[in-house]
């Protein structure tokens, strides 16, 4: 069965120590094997179907104190003393990056993330932030880490979760890093604020949120004016200030520095990919608005990714009427599943109310009828994909009607946040399109067309690479000029950082593709979309960059094992159109200098940026 039986991290830091293999290890059942590409065969990931089975009943539930740990896994030499040290698996949210022992600790204090960082430096050790693992990406750690490699993990979530609210103009809360999304925006609907959008799972911390520029979807409706606070780009464009682990060159040691939005380093630092460790921020906010979410099921997909300029029902029509649309396409299906929010103070009249987060559990937990047709799938049967398509629309179409789910209202949490740790556990790619509002249709209608002709021609070889949905979001840029600050710094690494060169360019679309892990020929079928949308996203209409936490950089391989991609391509779209000093370069120098003795990268970020 192919059902996701694996706890949460918060499940797996409740159980008991148990002894060094008193439970199957991930090494056991994997089936990595190395990648294409010379530049990344370091890092492995999960191709089997078997491994994809494996992975999805692997429980990384255990933790093994260092006094405890195995023989053959050295103990981090003159760890200090005083922050609890123990061996505790990892696994990434699709379980392609499994590893069974990964020294980890649990840091309490600011003071001893600086301490952490300072004895790393000295025995030669790297250090991640860990928060609740829901990333797809190598850019925490590579697949290839074991319990020998010297790296530490430190857990944010047990003590940096503290935050307040100043009801200033505009609004502002401060949070500590490890502190969940979903309880940031709990506390603050309880004091009256909210933010206009974010990720849909909950299960993020705020620290890895701001590390990959996480975003939700949202521009302004036509009409519709920008309150005090609100900003439409990504989280870190609401960043006013940060306190993060650098080193001080004057003192020769790692410390706690507050950075001001203002501040030059803060361009490397409001979206740093992991290259520092930042253990409070205070952001932005605004007062907390109500939502309507309608979900519309009956509009087919000729209409709503129609070409530019088309009637009816088409995707550009709903974001121009509510700015908040999110389109789920299952493959081989007609109809996709469309949510728009829209702002509306009191609720209307059918709508349901909803006072609590996560409301389509039709969605959430995968049935035994679509575990069980997945199966067949990924041991055998691909030609059951489009079966599986069309179930998996059924579900949904069901579901809503059956739960009143197409029509909700209730406070901005309760709607923004929709994804549960429990849904199935998918992979998938990510870019941002840079484009002007007026453009937004013709992005989603040449992508979807490119598609559909590619999905057609694999199946006709018998190939079926995509049996998961397409996801489509719209957001704004990060614009400087949301902040309510006196001279904010762009997020030079930001996906949605603007390009100077086009002024015109005002949101970015979001598209995403969702496979089952292990599924044949997903990543020549990646990689040619990607070298589509390339080509075709350019010019003065266009432009293409990638979202930081999904996958990118395919070969046939998968994803992140492409040079060029790593070596040229996604540095230079994050250089073109920057004004100097404000680009790529000048984040990564920032970076480096910020951490001299490199105790917060990895191999991964190191091909990144070339180090």
């Amino acid at each position: 069965m192919i059902e996701d039986a694996r706890t949460s991290e918060a499940e797996a830091d409740r159980t008991t120590t148990i002894p060094t293999g008193g439970a199957p290890t991930a090494a056991a059942t994997r089936g990595d094997e190395p990648r294409e590409g010379a530049p990344l065969s370091r890092r492995r990931f999960l191709a089997s179907t078997a491994a994809c089975a494996a992975a999805a009943v692997w429980t990384p539930v255990f933790r093994v104190r260092a006094a405890n740990a195995g023989s053959g896994c050295a103990v981090p030499p003159g760890f200090p003393s005083g922050i609890p040290l123990y061996q505790q698996a990892f696994e990434n949210w699709s379980g392609e990056i499994a590893i069974d022992d990964l020294w980890t600790c649990e840091p309490s204090t600011p003071a001893q993330v600086a301490q952490l960082a300072n004895w790393a430096a000295s025995q030669g050790f790297t250090l991640r932030a860990r928060g609740f693992m829901h990333n797809w990406s190598p850019i925490h750690v590579t697949s290839d880490t074991t319990c020998n490699t010297r790296v530490v993990l430190l857990d944010m979530t047990s003590h940096f979760a503290s935050m307040s609210v100043s009801s200033t103009s505009p609004p502002t809360v401060t949070v500590q890093a490890g502190a969940s999304m979903e309880s940031l925006l709990a506390f603050l609907e309880g004091r009256g604020y909210g933010i206009t959008s974010c990720p849909a799972p909950g299960d993020l911390t705020v620290g890895g949120v701001l590390a990959i520029d996480g975003h939700g979807t949202a521009v302004p409706a036509n009409g519709e004016s920008r309150k005090t606070g609100q900003t439409y780009g990504s989280f870190s464009n609401r960043v006013l200030s940060l306190r993060a682990v650098v080193w001080d060159g004057a003192a020769s040691q790692y410390v706690v520095r507050n950075v001001d939005r203002g501040s030059p380093d803060a361009r490397a630092l409001l979206a740093s990919l992991g290259r520092t460790i930042v253990t409070e921020v205070t952001l932005q906010v605004e007062a907390n608005h109500n939502l309507r979410c309608q979900s519309w099921i009956d509009i087919p997909a000729s209409e709503m990714f129609a070409p530019q300029g088309s009637g009816g029902r088409t995707f550009a029509s709903y974001v121009a009427s509510s700015g908040r649309v999110e389109a789920i396409w299952f493959p081989f299906t007609q109809k996709p599943w469309l949510k728009v929010w829209t702002v509306r103070k009191t609720k209307p009249l059918f709508s349901k109310k909803v006072t609590a987060p996560y409301n389509y559990p039709f969605s959430d937990n995968i049935t035994s009828d679509a575990s069980a047709l997945l199966e067949q799938i990924l041991t055998g049967s691909p030609w059951l994909t489009p079966a599986f398509g069309q179930l998996n629309y059924d579900i949904v179409a069901s579901g809503i009607v059956l739960t009143w789910g197409f029509d909700l209202w209730g406070a901005s949490k309760n709607l923004l946040l929709y994804i549960k740790p429990t849904t199935l556990r998918v992979n998938a790619n990510g870019y941002a399109i840079l484009t002007r509002r007026a453009d937004i249709q013709r992005v989603v209608h040449e992508f979807v067309q490119r598609y559909q002709q590619q999905l057609s021609s694999y199946m006709a070889q018998g190939k079926y690479p995509i049996n998961g949905p397409m996801e489509i979001r719209v957001t704004g840029l990060d614009e400087p000029g949301e902040v309510q600050h006196a001279s904010p710094q762009p997020p030079a690494l930001s996906a949605l950082v603007e390009r100077t060169d086009h002024p015109e360019w005002d949101v970015a679309v979001w598209l995403d593709l969702l496979t089952v892990p292990g599924t044949p020929d997903a990543g020549a079928f990646y990689a040619e979309l990607e070298a589509w949308m390339y080509q075709n996203y350019s010019g003065n209409y266009a432009a293409v960059r990638v979202e930081w936490s999904k996958g990118w950089g395919y070969t046939s391989a998968g994803p992140w094992t492409s040079a060029a991609m790593i070596d040229d391509i996604v540095p230079e779209s994050l250089r073109i159109g920057r004004p100097p000093g404000q680009d790529w370069d000048d984040a990564i120098t920032r970076l480096d200098a910020l951490d001299p003795h490199r105790v917060f990268t990895n191999a991964f970020l190191d091909d990144l940026a070339k180090r």
